[in-house]
């Protein structure tokens, strides 16, 4: 399973990130995971912009999600919502309208917050974005409080139960990327 991982948030060190790339190590066995690293590359979406020709960035990232088995998308919550970078690059991936590089690509969904309640808003936003993409996601909605006391400066996982929730969650993910497949292959059968 090849899980691209995209984080929310822009800034240098920051917890989002740091919270992928550890997820590289709770993957189950033959899972890898890469990390989008182009987010802020992304331009503003735009149709005029697509009717020409989507940016090259765009295409980056569609590609990537297109080669990718599932999506796994960390991220903080900014005023009780998702951060623009994300939500903009959600928009550009979702279309164009029936070719979307989301349509039918399993997601599971990480906030994180220093507050206790851990950007559960940003993420029931994520979930409703990829309902509308047609992006299947895991039941398990993830939202890490006081992910400050739980992430090291070097990206490491500190509190057990959060490395555990984690491994879960990709797990969960795991069997609904077989789910997926396993209902494509009925479906071009039929």
């Amino acid at each position: 399973m090849r899980v691209l991982a995209i984080s929310g948030s822009l800034r240098s060190g920051a917890y989002s990130t740091r919270l992928a790339e550890a997820a590289a190590d709770l993957l189950p066995a033959e899972a890898v995971l890469e990390l989008y690293g182009g987010l802020a590359s992304i331009p503003n979406y735009d149709q005029d912009v697509e009717d020409v020709a989507a940016p090259e960035a765009v295409e980056d990232l569609r590609q990537r999600i297109d080669e990718a088995d599932a999506l796994l998308v960390v991220t903080p919550e900014y005023n009780a919502s998702i951060p623009g970078g994300l939500k903009n690059a959600i928009d550009w991936a979702s279309r164009p309208h029936g070719e979307s590089a989301l349509a039918g690509k399993p997601a599971a969904i990480v906030s994180n917050s220093p507050a206790p309640f851990g950007g559960v808003w940003a993420n029931q936003q994520i979930r409703k974005a990829f309902t509308i993409t047609g992006s299947p996601t895991v039941e398990t909605e993830l939202a890490i409080g006081k992910v400050d006391q739980k992430v090291a400066e070097d990206g490491s996982i500190t509190d057990e139960q959060t490395r555990a929730q984690i491994r879960s969650l990709l797990n969960e993910l795991r069997e609904l990327v077989e789910a997926t497949d396993k209902l494509k292959l009925e479906e071009a059968a039929a």
